[in-house]
């Protein structure tokens, strides 16, 4: 259904730093940067881009929106989670945990305070 998200960023250097760390924990690749200044993500069919508004205002965050991001394992979550602290992150909601659907999950707000969660997929039905 999606072929993309696009989130606006004020600084994308420091975007770039964040995004880099946190999808190398997952097994994904540094983004490259497009020609029209787009930082862009690719990874398992999914696209990332990051941007500064198009209407030269300042990038602002969803109320209420939250990226879902896959991650092959709860050591994967947890790398993730590490990274994104250790690069401009900001850890949010509870500590990574397992639920009870079987699924492991972490919450970061990035740099631009964009809400991010990494999580398994639920092993029960």
């Amino acid at each position: 259904m999606f072929t993309h998200i696009m989130i606006g960023s004020n600084d994308l250097e420091r975007s770039r730093d964040f995004y880099d760390a946190t999808f190398a924990a997952l097994g994904g690749k540094p983004g490259k940067m497009d020609a029209r200044g787009r930082l862009i993500y690719v990874h398992e069919g999914g696209r990332l881009m990051i941007t500064k508004p198009i209407d030269g205002g300042p990038a602002t965050v969803a109320n209420g929106g939250t990226i879902g991001i896959g991650a092959a394992s709860a050591d994967h979550v947890l790398a993730w989670h590490e990274a994104g602290t250790m690069h401009g992150g900001k850890a949010i909601e509870s500590p990574p945990a397992a639920r009870s659907n079987g699924s492991f999950v972490a919450y970061l707000r990035d740099p631009d305070g964009h809400k991010l969660t990494a999580r398994t997929q639920p092993t029960a039905g």
